[in-house]
């Protein structure tokens, strides 16, 4: 196996013999999720021998779940070169934010079932991340905050759509590896986000959430614009 491909697709073994584990949609799943934990960053080659012989699934099946994620812009053909982990760009952060301004404010607003407890447990995590210098940490409770949210409405579909724009959101975040203090301020956003929904002001935190996406749009545009 490609050895960059190791440590990423460890316990695929363990799960191929999950149902429906041989079907593209379940491979494009995992590959997914793996780069929206991080564990596949922007650049990175998908070996289809590597991936196939992990996933115990034909390469015809390995390449729709690469037409799945292609379409998602989580993944680029390369031609001569294959298979690519995306590295969005300028557009690519307009989209993602559009997405974004729709679906979390309205999910603050209205969804049912929003754990707050569990928020303020990510936050105090994000916050012990943030004091011992743990960037990476950081911005998975980070992550975890913006996917709880969306959890809160009940929608599979709408957990399904996230969990789509938290991996493009983790390409975006890798481009800011050169600026640790990126995630940092965030985490007291989202700590003021919880207190509102503590307090039961739905319509202000929707209103503090589209502010809050506006700001880490500008930041992320103007960071690409100076590359």
């Amino acid at each position: 196996m490609d050895m960059s491909l190791k440590a990423p697709l460890e316990g695929l073994a363990a799960r191929s013999e999950a149902a429906h584990a041989h079907t593209a949609a379940w491979v494009a799943e995992a590959l997914r999720s793996r780069i929206a934990e991080g564990r596949l960053l922007p650049g990175s080659k998908l070996s289809e021998q590597a991936l196939a012989d992990s996933f115990g699934v034909s390469r015809n099946t390995l390449r729709e779940a690469f037409t799945v994620l292609a379409s998602e812009h989580i993944v680029t053909r390369v031609p001569n070169r294959g298979v690519m982990v995306t590295s969005p760009g300028i557009e690519g952060v307009r989209e993602i934010y559009s997405v974004r301004r729709i679906l979390e404010p309205a999910a603050v607003r209205w969804a049912e079932d929003i754990d707050v407890e569990e928020l303020e447990a990510i936050v105090a995590e994000a916050r012990a991340a943030r004091d011992r210098g743990a960037v990476a940490e950081m911005a998975n409770a980070n992550q975890r905050f913006h996917e709880t949210l969306i959890r809160g409405t009940g929608s599979k579909h709408l957990q399904e759509l996230m969990t789509r724009v938290l991996a493009q959101m983790r390409l975006v975040f890798y481009a800011m590896r050169h600026a640790p203090d990126f995630h940092s301020h965030y985490v007291e956003r989202n700590a003021k986000l919880v207190a509102l929904l503590a307090g039961g002001q739905r319509e202000e935190a929707a209103e503090a959430l589209r502010g809050y996406l506006d700001v880490a749009e500008a930041e992320l545009l103007g960071h690409l614009g100076a590359e």
